[in-house]
């Protein structure tokens, strides 16, 4: 497994419309592309990333929400420097989406403040179907169907978006979209 480069605006890959995964290309390559996805994604850290992303124009997403595990015990939080603060632990719930298709999406909408991994630091409201179906493959090829809702469905869409070469700012008004282009800029001089 290897952790891949992030690829952040304005970078023209990121309007890339990716390609279906094929039959013939369910194999070790698919594999090993999902398992770097994934260290990718838990390095930034993240809960989602599309291929696209790590510049591969495939129709594969990863997502991992990480819910925090109510039976295990807190884990130190600054081992290093002894702060003596506990944090949850996360459990890894990873779910892997390859040519994923929403065919039910509600008229209902939910707003969550949404990030992405390619805009860093920049946060946003963006209004999307509140539950939605998602018929998709997984690793092995075999299809699949299932009805998401809260922050599942709103994650798949996000990261399904980006498949399409759209990012959550795309949704913004363009006010806003500049305002974040404006400080993701200022962000970077910063940095």
């Amino acid at each position: 497994m290897a952790i891949r480069e992030i690829l952040e605006v304005p970078d023209p890959r990121l309007k890339v419309v990716s390609e279906p995964v094929s039959e013939d290309e369910f194999n070790d390559e698919l594999k090993t592309l999902v398992e770097d996805m994934y260290e990718t994604m838990y390095d930034a850290p993240g809960i989602g990333l599309a291929a696209i992303q790590v510049g591969v124009p495939k129709r594969v997403l990863v997502i991992d929400l990480q819910p925090e595990d109510p039976d295990a015990e807190p884990e130190d939080c600054c081992s290093d420097s002894g702060c003596g603060e506990k944090r949850p632990v996360l459990k890894k719930e990873p779910r892997t989406f390859i040519n994923p298709v929403i065919v039910d999406p509600a008229e209902e909408l939910s707003t969550y403040q949404e990030g992405c991994l390619s805009v860093p630091e920049i946060y946003a409201d963006v209004d999307r179907p509140a539950t939605c179906t998602v018929k998709y493959q997984d690793l092995d090829g075999n299809h699949h169907e299932e009805t998401l809702e809260g922050l599942m469905a709103t994650c798949i869409q996000h990261e399904m978006d980006h498949l399409e070469g759209i990012l959550f700012i795309d949704h913004l008004s363009r006010l806003k979209r500049q305002m974040a282009l404006k400080k993701l800029k200022k962000i970077r001089q910063a940095a």
